[in-house]
């Protein structure tokens, strides 16, 4: 969240409760692992952005018109720019579940980096593989999603 430019309608702290309620509240699941809670973590934090992606795309919250902050000045740009996020997002999103069903590691490894916050060693702890592999299958997925987005963004 800290790339996005523009002004924010969705905080942090906001995305951390509501992954928390939406993992249970105070009714939390009994974990099998670290890697089955920040697997879950992850995952339900990539569903409500592309949830807020998607939303804000919608002909009924504003979908194609130009937002204007009135009390931002040049947010046009912003907006612009904000607009386009929510696009790449859902492209991410859409590729990401591509490469889940042709390599489910991979693509778990990404979540878990990039949703969960996780760093290398947490992630190769996490998930039990040693660092170098860790980093070798991050580099694959990494450079597989990049050739997705680009095609999927020319079409």
């Amino acid at each position: 969240m800290a790339n996005q430019a523009g002004p924010q309608t969705l905080q942090a702290t906001a995305l951390v409760h509501e992954a928390w309620l939406r993992l249970g509240g105070e009714n939390q699941p009994n974990w099998e692992n670290r890697a089955h809670f920040f697997a879950s973590v992850a995952e339900v934090m990539r569903n409500i952005l592309v949830d807020r992606a998607r939303r804000r795309k919608r002909i009924r919250h504003g979908g194609k018109l130009h937002r204007v902050d009135l009390e931002t000045t040049g947010s046009e740009g912003m907006n612009a720019i904000s607009a386009a996020r929510d696009d790449e997002f859902i492209t991410l999103h859409e590729a990401l579940e591509r490469l889940e069903a042709i390599d489910p590691e991979p693509a778990n490894l990404l979540k878990l980096r990039y949703f969960a916050g996780l760093t290398i060693p947490e992630l190769a702890e996490a998930t039990d593989l040693s660092r170098r592999t860790t980093e070798r299958r991050l580099a694959y997925a990494r450079s597989w999603l990049g050739s997705e987005m680009q095609d999927a963004m020319k079409a």
